[in-house]
């Protein structure tokens, strides 16, 4: 059932695969990238169950008194509040730790055994918070939605990753952007229906989370092992096989040879922890560190998590903000198919370097927009008009996001690392970017009472230095097989120094 012939495109130093794009690998990659509908669903929900004012209310009655104190007139500090952050940031903290407890699981015992268990975690998490009487069981609830994402959000780009032929490896693994984008419009959505409900609109809104979980653990169950990850616990023969099947040819005894000694030489390395900072792994520990750093300092969080917040605080009425969210998150899910048509055609430079010049421009006229309303005291209001036009920007900004440091922020940190390595890389990538996707969730709404319009300038800057260095130290992985990544490190200017003429890199001599 091939889609036809292709070769990996070799400009990278790539190899050729024989082999077709199979109906077979298009549903399965489908089906696993459902594993970013838990981390969608949730970044789009805690925004808005946090701006109702029931669920307010119930748990965090001090936030209402603080509103009404005269340091809180301003708006910029409407919801200054540790413990409501604590409790949209606390998930992101746990997902760091699980993501590390998660690389082991992967390796030893699958990729599809990863993202069961997260599925399992996330779903007993939403049911708590569901029936949540008091905030410790919230936050206990949140704890195990972390869970469930550090698990899924290791295990689901390196699956898709290791499915996906090269050509088109860039499309299969942006599903699960396009699955996280999903799921923050259903979310959004969500919230703005049960926000007008009688009662307990919040209850379903949190528990509706076990809904994606649920697809999560009968997706896994189903799901069939990569290859690599059968030739990493000895099964050969089955790993031909399903490389024969995710193919669609009979003749993939070059890819399985490259496989198989990348697969020998991750034999070989008993700590992969210790490993990844060795000289020959430099480039790939560097980008799985930068690249989800600078994609949650961008700002975005603070816009899919507290969009409704964001746009309460800057005089947007309940609905309104709830409804603005909403805008946002279709702006989100298309153009997050730019990215999916795009990435294999143009490459992950020309996105990563055009959304993150889009980015900056937008925001720096969002934060001039609310500089000139509010100034630094808070005070004043927005007219329509006004309001119009920050919304514009940042759907813009959302845009430039969607189609390029959203989607990339996953797939290249996942496409780069030898095999030997690889889950110790991904783990690197999901905790980094939970680590400061918590600091975000915790601190945003503190540091925009005391930074007030200026926070967008910061996030501007963070943005154009995250460009920068893209242009000068990201080389294009577009069409190269994932075994083969370490030819495009031996070719660049600057990584070159850091790889030993004599290394062996996913079980390839590199001279």
């Amino acid at each position: 059932m091939a889609g036809g012939a292709f070769v990996s495109e070799g400009g990278n130093g790539g190899r050729d695969y024989e082999g077709g794009v199979t109906v077979f690998v298009v549903i399965t990659c489908m089906v696993a990238a459902m594993g970013g509908l838990l981390f969608g669903y949730d970044l789009g929900i805690s925004g808005g169950v946090t701006s109702m004012d029931e669920f307010l209310s119930k748990f965090f009655p001090q936030l209402e008194k603080q509103r009404v104190k005269a340091k809180h007139e301003t708006a910029y500090c409407k919801f200054d509040d540790q413990k409501l952050q604590l409790f949209t940031s606390s998930l992101y903290l746990a997902a760091l730790v699980a993501s590390f407890v998660a690389s082991v699981v992967t390796r030893k015992y699958g990729r599809k055994v990863s993202m069961f268990t997260g599925g399992l975690a996330f779903l007993t998490g939403a049911l708590i918070n569901a029936f949540a009487i008091n905030v410790t069981m919230l936050i206990i609830g949140r704890l195990l939605l972390g869970v469930g994402v550090g698990f899924a959000n290791q295990s689901t780009p390196v699956y898709l990753s290791e499915m996906a032929p090269a050509k088109i490896r860039g499309a299969l693994n942006i599903c699960f952007q396009v699955a996280i984008t999903s799921g923050i419009l259903v979310a959004n959505l969500i919230n703005y229906g049960t926000s007008n409900s009688a009662k307990n609109g919040w209850r379903v809104s949190l528990g509706l989370a076990a809904v994606p979980a649920i697809l999560m653990v009968i997706g896994s169950f189903f799901l069939p092992d990569t290859p690599n990850s059968m030739l990493e616990r000895g099964k050969y023969e089955e790993a031909k096989q399903m490389l024969k099947k995710v193919r669609g040819t009979e003749n993939v005894d070059h890819e399985f040879q490259d496989i198989r000694d990348a697969c020998e030489a991750a034999k070989k390395v008993e700590h992969p922890w210790k490993n990844i900072r060795q000289s020959k792994y430099r480039p790939a520990l560097v980008f799985c560190s930068a690249i989800p750093f600078f994609q949650q300092i961008t700002g975005i969080n603070v816009i899919m998590f507290y969009a409704p917040v964001l746009f309460k605080t800057l005089g947007f009425g309940d609905d309104a903000a709830l409804m603005s969210a909403v805008i946002t998150g279709v702006v989100n899910v298309l153009a997050t198919f730019v990215s999916l048509y795009s990435v294999d055609r143009f490459g992950r430079r020309f996105l990563f370097l055009e959304g993150g010049i889009q980015m900056f421009i937008c925001q720096i006229l969002v934060g001039s927009f609310i500089g000139l309303k509010f100034g630094t005291t808070g005070t004043g209001t927005l007219t329509p008009a006004t309001a119009d036009w920050i919304l514009v920007f940042i759907c813009v900004y959302v845009a430039g996001f969607a189609w390029s440091w959203g989607p990339l922020g996953w797939l290249v940190p996942s496409e780069i690392c030898p095999l030997e390595i690889r889950p110790a890389g991904q783990a690197v990538n999901v905790s980094v970017n939970m680590f400061f996707t918590f600091l975000i969730g915790q601190f945003f709404l503190t540091m925009l009472c005391h930074m007030k319009f200026g926070l967008f300038y910061f996030f501007a800057g963070m943005v154009a230095i995250m460009t920068i260095f893209i242009y000068f130290l990201f080389p294009e992985t577009r069409g190269v097989p994932i075994e083969e990544m370490g030819r495009v490190w031996k070719q660049h200017w600057f990584w070159k120094s850091y790889i030993p003429d004599d290394a062996v890199i996913g079980g390839h001599d590199e001279n």
